[in-house]
């Protein structure tokens, strides 16, 4: 029994340890040093796997099994993924959900290391080993399956909180369907010779005449942050079956797809209509890196 005791504690105290790492790197991706996310992410991942291994769990329990099924699984919903996204920019309804600032801002250059490496190394290494592998197999052990997708999900959908803050500024039609709400309109913004309004950012932006232009209300940020974290908890929730199914493998190739395809097709969709008095929303704000 106090041996059991003894363990129960350790395990506590692994999972506070892997949540204090997975918050450290959040604030690094999104805020401190985002272009540097995949060294920052694959540091975090080492350090992960570190722990979890050293309190006991093996390869398998920390998903790392069942590679052939989970590469066919996982390939099958990229498939799906690409096919969703060819529709969604196709149909006039649903084309303005995938024009996103922050791809449509980047040189071909810079959009093919996000789609490339910034993506499938900073982003998706780290949450689907750490909340999917490492957060998961820690609960697991000591709570059963159910518990530790409930608690890995939920961790998943907090994650999201800086990235969706920073989703206001650069997709306003996502941002405002993850409210629950329409769109806030884009603020009118007057272009000269020098190009668009520079200076804009999640809670407001400068013009080029040098007033203050509102950001989005306090009820709106809120409502967008606790869709987004409902939203990709309930993702969570998906990826952990996937993996049950298929390992890391399968939830990953899918989360690669529905990221990596997202700056392809951010870049096809054909631009909306606009005022010519209007200029889009977030350029600047878009060269800010978001990790989701």
């Amino acid at each position: 029994m106090e041996h059991d005791q003894a363990r129960g504690g350790s395990g506590a105290a692994v999972q506070a340890g892997a949540v204090a790492v997975l918050v450290a790197a959040n604030v690094l991706n999104n805020r401190l040093a985002p272009r540097l996310a995949p060294l920052t992410s694959a540091t975090a991942v080492g350090a992960l796997l570190v722990m979890a291994r050293r309190s006991g769990l093996s390869w398998a329990e920390l998903g790392f099994h069942q590679r052939a099924r989970g590469l066919r699984i996982g390939g099958a919903l990229a498939s799906a993924v690409a096919v969703s996204y060819a529709a969604g920019i196709a149909i006039p309804a649903t084309r303005r959900f995938f024009r996103d600032e922050r791809a449509l801002s980047l040189s071909r250059g810079r959009a093919i290391e996000e789609a490339l490496l910034q993506v499938p190394v900073g982003t998706v290494l780290l949450e689907e080993v750490g909340f999917r592998g490492v957060v998961h197999a820690l609960v697991a052990r000591s709570h059963g399956h159910a518990a530790a997708t409930a608690v890995s999900s939920a961790l998943f959908g907090l994650w999201h909180v800086l990235p969706a803050v920073d989703m206001m500024a650069a997709n306003p039609a996502l941002s405002g369907l993850a409210s629950g709400e329409a769109a806030e309109p884009a603020p009118s913004s007057t272009t000269t010779s020098a190009g668009p309004a520079t200076g804009s950012t999640a809670t407001g932006s400068t013009g080029s005449t040098g007033s203050t232009v509102p950001g989005p209300s306090a009820r709106h940020v809120v409502r967008v942050v606790a869709g987004s974290v409902v939203a990709t908890g309930l993702a969570g929730v998906l990826f952990t079956e996937l993996r049950r199914r298929g390992g890391l493998a399968a939830p990953a190739m899918f989360h690669v797809a529905t990221n990596s395809l997202g700056y392809l097709f951010a870049r096809l969709a054909p631009p909306g209509r606009t005022s010519p008095e209007r200029t889009p929303v977030g350029k600047t704000s878009a060269s800010r890196e978001t990790r989701s």
